[in-house]
């Protein structure tokens, strides 16, 4: 897979380490989803993206987004759809699957301000609505897994769809009716794999009086590379006191919150804890699989001396740095071949600049050796009262490895960048 950039403008602000270009000229408001998915369609021919409304409020139900396709050969952008189901975070999920031909992306029922999964083909144009939503596509392109779309907004906004505050159910306790949902893209049945229930009552650790007093919800979802778990950010609130009916429901406090890293079967059985509340409550953020699906990783604050990158296997046993001395930021992942660490870096974390331009951090985890591949801002002029609207780098490796795809607004707009990292990885 070898994307064709020669069309493409480079991006040459503060002397990039490597070839940087701007896969989005000439336009504006674009984001790719998140740092464990690939905006580049498996041939490298086509970049999947959500364009914004705007980007000088914070959006509100009913706003309509645009999931559009950029041609990489002829730098050509069409818009394919408009969706009311999006998130100022992760946009409407927008991921390829298995072949070009196959992508997807949340659309909001009219009817019912339900939002469902729509599996488009690019050859035809053709656009085939499914019964689940869309958050993270399995490595073989045949299963979506999902939390509830619309309850993701009771822990933290940006990450789900918007509707009334009156469509948002509420948790209580942990329930049987909500938990992570997988949908088969080809017949497009969805169902409930299992709930939070199931999950907390098979662990004894969540089932215990710590958190009776309290609402569990499921935040992210994420399929290992090779198929076989997922990972479920399960989140935990103090049970807020209830409601009059003018009032509107506020996402929980970060402070309150309790948070933990497990994964399950693919068939929903077999539940662990990989990194328990107490150890994030340390200080950390941004868990992701590593490449041989049996540990897990993230920014932890292990021994007291701020973040680092940490390894743990899946029972959370075992938990070693993954450098002895490199900083933890923004939001890590790991090269295909498990050696290289790619991460970015919140414009508050050290590991920034103090001026709304961050990192594009490059660790060569056999080496030591840390390199800064690129610099870019990411502090749009407004981020909304809770941050919602902030702009995340987001970094991503594409599926060979070979290049990386992030985010950044060095002109104003929210646009993407591609680095070819060949020359670094090979």
């Amino acid at each position: 897979m070898t994307p064709n950039l020669t069309h493409l403008p480079r991006y040459t602000d503060f002397n990039p380490l490597v070839p940087v270009y701007c896969a989005t000229p000439n336009d504006g408001r674009l984001i790719h989803r998140f740092f464990d998915s690939s905006p580049l369609s498996p041939s490298g021919r086509y970049l999947a993206l959500t364009r914004f409304p705007f980007e000088d409020r914070s959006p509100k139900p009913g706003d309509t987004a645009e999931v559009v396709l950029v041609n990489l050969e002829s730098v050509h952008f069409t818009t394919i759809a408009t969706t009311e189901a999006w998130g100022s975070q992760l946009g409407a999920q927008v991921q390829w699957g298995s072949s070009d031909n196959d992508l997807y992306f949340n659309q909001m029922a009219s009817a019912t301000l339900q939002p469902h999964g729509i599996r488009y083909n690019v050859s035809t144009g053709e656009s085939y609505p499914l019964c689940g939503t869309i958050y993270h596509i399995s490595p073989d392109g045949s299963h979506s897994a999902s939390p509830c779309l619309l309850r993701t907004s009771r822990t933290q906004l940006g990450y789900g769809v918007l509707v009334p505050d009156k469509l948002i159910p509420e948790n209580h306790g942990a329930p049987t009716d909500d938990g992570v949902y997988v949908t088969d893209t080809n017949t497009g049945d969805s169902r409930l794999l299992t709930s939070i229930h199931s999950i907390v009552s098979s662990v004894p650790y969540l089932s215990s009086a710590n958190y009776a007093d309290g609402d569990f919800y499921v935040f992210h979802t994420k399929w290992s590379p090779d198929g076989e778990r997922i990972m479920v950010i399960l989140r935990w609130t103090p049970r807020q006191p209830k409601r009059r009916f003018w009032q509107k429901a506020k996402p929980a406090s970060k402070k309150t919150m309790r948070k933990f890293v497990l994964t399950i079967a693919a068939d929903g059985t077999d539940p662990r804890i990989a990194i328990t509340d107490e150890l994030w409550a340390r200080g950390g953020h941004h868990p992701n699989w590593c490449p041989d699906s049996r540990h897990v990783m993230m920014n932890l604050d292990l021994n007291g001396d701020g973040l680092r990158f940490v390894q743990a296997d899946l029972d959370g046993k075992t938990i070693n740095l993954m450098h002895p001395t490199a900083g933890g930021s923004g939001h890590p992942s790991l090269h295909p071949n498990g050696r290289f660490l790619l991460t970015d870096a919140y414009p508050g974390e050290p590991a920034s600049y103090g001026d709304g331009t961050v990192p594009i951090r490059f660790i060569d985890l056999q080496t030591g050796e840390e390199k800064v591949i690129a610099r870019i801002n990411s502090r749009p002029a407004y981020v909304g009262d809770r941050k919602e609207m902030r702009l995340d780098a987001h970094p991503a490796w594409d599926r060979s490895g070979n290049y990386i795809i992030f985010n950044g607004c060095p002109t104003g707009t929210r646009q993407v960048f591609i680095a070819d990292v060949t020359s670094l990885v090979s």
